[in-house]
């Protein structure tokens, strides 16, 4: 594990939200200070007197404007952007993400997310796509457009049991369980492209 400590913002409207992924990361072995800056704009103002290494923030500001944040994201220099999620948002907003976590996941879960999004930050990649097997691939490709465990195998010409453990094999070897984090996932390491994807 990278021993230098990491300093994180939160941007969340939420106070309640807020406080409760303010108390759980300050816990992490690998963070050293954890900010509040109320939006993205705040940030990059502020972004000069602190070093900031991973921003946590809520993609409602995000979908406002896209492209305004997408230049916020270039200017700011910060290598890691993560979405909170506790709600519903197109996979055009959390592509401009590099991870996802999910409020209703448990401490662990958010911890080994955070934890691994930070430590591959240094080697500029997400997550390495070639840990997945050509068929989790696939399992994977047809994941995130949307199809049902019997589709899937009914597609790939596989057992649903097959299926199942696919999908428990990809849970294990990319830390992510979400929908949208696997979409975000599979963007970023070029298993899918974005026009690939339907809402």
């Amino acid at each position: 594990m990278n021993s230098i400590r990491k300093n994180i913002v939160i941007i969340e409207p939420s106070d309640i939200v807020n406080e409760g992924l303010l108390n759980m990361i300050r816990s992490f072995p690998s963070v050293g200070n954890v900010l509040r800056h109320d939006t993205p704009e705040d940030l990059i103002s502020g972004a000069n007197k602190r070093k900031t290494d991973a921003v946590l923030i809520n993609p409602f500001f995000i979908k406002r404007d896209i492209r305004h944040f997408s230049k916020l994201k270039r200017e700011s220099g910060i290598g890691l952007w993560i979405g909170i999620l506790y709600s519903f948002y197109d996979r055009e907003t959390l592509a401009t993400l590099d991870g996802v976590i999910q409020i209703s996941d448990s401490q662990e879960i958010i911890s080994s997310t955070v934890e691994k999004l930070l430590n591959n930050t240094a080697n500029n990649s997400l997550l390495p796509s070639e840990n997945l097997t050509e068929r989790e691939t696939e399992v994977l490709q047809q994941l995130v457009a949307g199809l049902s465990n019997k589709e899937i195998a009914d597609k790939l010409n596989i057992s649903i049991h097959t299926v199942i453990s696919h999908r428990k094999n990809i849970v294990q070897k990319t830390g992510i369980r979400s929908q949208s984090g696997l979409v975000i996932y599979a963007i970023s390491n070029h298993i899918i492209t974005l026009d690939a994807t339907t809402l």
